[in-house]
């Protein structure tokens, strides 16, 4: 398969961009390191962010604790107690909070970090630097990858200066691939096709949300535009990048993929369901909410693959201008940014 071609370094900025992590100077030093494999980056950037946490302190929780005690501490435990009396145990069963920084938030920082330092391709200098961290986390579990629910994690302002990592660590436990052999999680050499279409999305739409506020990128749903306001069972059109100026609109789908065409009939054609999507996007946008005299453009863009045919073309569509285009990634960032501000400049 020809996976999209993307330079190590690139990853970092486009975590960066998904996880707004730009301003936190002592995580952007990381861009100008070099890296030959993504556990290498993986690795420098949770050091450099666990080691600002740690300046800040670990966030500590309220545990509630059951333990056998000389004084009464907290509440008893009566059941418990009675057990004592008839094991001939001389102590107070006590249910009691303890404030601990043995919490999920430090727990999958743990984790995530733990499967980094058994990764071979894992430089040295980068472990000697996470087990150096490691040694503020010796009260803290770990936990199974696959038994996190991530859902439920909930960030308020006492532990706000988590929601960074723990995104990132979410990116690294999830994308990529977890092998359990003789009873211990590996991690595989790189994340699969659907994280890293989701990273690829987050990424564009973040970068024009920092870059150009001026056209309020967001992800919007699209309304279907039916006759008499009935939407049951109707699928949700989610857009991955809206751009608006003015009256004009540009709806940005963006994809990701080991195969950015298809074959038929020995042709290479464009994905005929990103087309017909991204169509329905555009003509239900017009009618939205009496959006006739708007502008509406649409934009298929793809991760440049090294296949040698690639996607690409301007199409007049019932009247939109319907387009597709790769971003190629195998380039330095600079270039990147130079492709992504063309596409504004062109719509």
């Amino acid at each position: 398969m020809n996976n999209p071609k993307i330079l190590i370094k690139n990853i970092y900025y486009m975590l960066s961009y998904a996880f707004s992590i730009l301003k936190e100077s002592n995580i952007e030093k990381v861009s100008g390191e070099d890296f030959d494999n993504i556990h290498n980056l993986f690795a420098a950037i949770l050091s450099n962010g666990i080691g600002q946490q740690l300046k800040r302190g670990l966030h500590r929780e309220y545990i509630l604790n059951h333990d056998n005690l000389s004084a009464v501490r907290g509440k008893i435990d009566i059941q418990l107690n009675a057990k004592n009396r008839i094991n001939c145990i001389h102590k107070i069963a006590c249910e009691f909070d303890e404030l601990s920084e043995n919490n999920i938030f430090n727990q999958i920082l743990k984790t995530t970090v733990l499967l980094l330092l058994k990764h071979k391709n894992v430089k040295s200098e980068y472990k000697n630097d996470l087990k150096q961290k490691m040694l503020f986390f010796s009260n803290v579990d770990t936990l199974a990858p696959q038994m996190i629910n991530w859902s439920k994690i909930r960030f308020q302002r006492n532990n706000h200066t988590y929601r960074i990592l723990i995104s990132l660590c979410q990116f690294i436990l999830e994308g990529m691939l977890l092998n359990k052999e003789d009873g211990e999680y590996k991690l595989a050499s790189f994340v699969d096709e659907q994280h890293l279409h989701r990273l690829y999305e987050k990424f564009i739409l973040e970068y024009y949300r920092r870059h150009y506020p001026e056209l309020k990128p967001n992800a919007s749903q699209i309304p279907w535009a039916v006759d008499d306001d009935c939407r049951t069972m109707l699928p949700v059109m989610q857009s991955d990048i809206t751009l608006t100026s003015g009256k004009k609109t540009l709806i940005i789908d963006a994809k990701c993929y080991t195969k950015n065409t298809q074959s038929q009939f020995d042709k290479r054609t464009i994905h005929s369901a990103n087309l017909y999507q991204l169509f329905t996007y555009v003509k239900n946008k017009i009618l939205q909410d009496g959006f006739t005299e708007h502008e509406v453009s649409g934009l298929l863009l793809y991760a440049r693959t090294a296949d040698e045919i690639q996607p690409d073309g301007d199409f007049l569509m019932s009247g939109n201008r319907i387009s597709v285009k790769t971003l190629d990634l195998n380039v330095s960032f600079e270039k990147i940014r130079e492709q992504l501000n063309n596409i504004v400049q062109m719509f």
